[in-house]
C-alpha cells in the first residue's frame, strides 16, 4: 500500500472527499460505482468492475435479468 500523504477529514454526515488527482490518476470521473470493503482494520476503496456471477471475469461482460455473465460462461451455460 502506497501512502499518498493526503488527509481528509469525515464530514458530520460521514462522508469524505477523494481527492481530484487520486481520481483522474485511477479515471474515476463523477458518478463511477466505488466498492467499499474492510481488510483487517482497513478500510478499502477501489473501482467498481462489473464482473461474472460464475467466474469472476471483468471481459466480455453481458447483462442477461440483472446478472452479468461472461462470454466464456455463456457458452458453458448454452451446451
Amino acid at each position: 500500500m502506497k501512502s499518498t500523504g493526503i488527509v481528509r477529514h469525515i464530514d458530520n454526515l460521514g462522508r469524505i472527499t477523494l481527492p481530484i488527482e487520486l481520481r483522474k490518476t485511477l479515471d474515476m470521473p463523477c458518478g463511477d460505482p466505488l466498492e467499499i470493503y474492510t481488510e483487517g482494520s482497513s478500510i478499502v476503496l477501489r473501482k467498481h468492475e462489473t464482473a461474472c456471477v460464475f467466474c469472476g471475469s471483468t471481459k466480455r461482460i453481458i447483462s442477461y435479468k440483472d446478472k452479468y455473465v461472461c462470454e466464456s460462461c455463456r457458452k458453458e451455460l448454452t451446451e
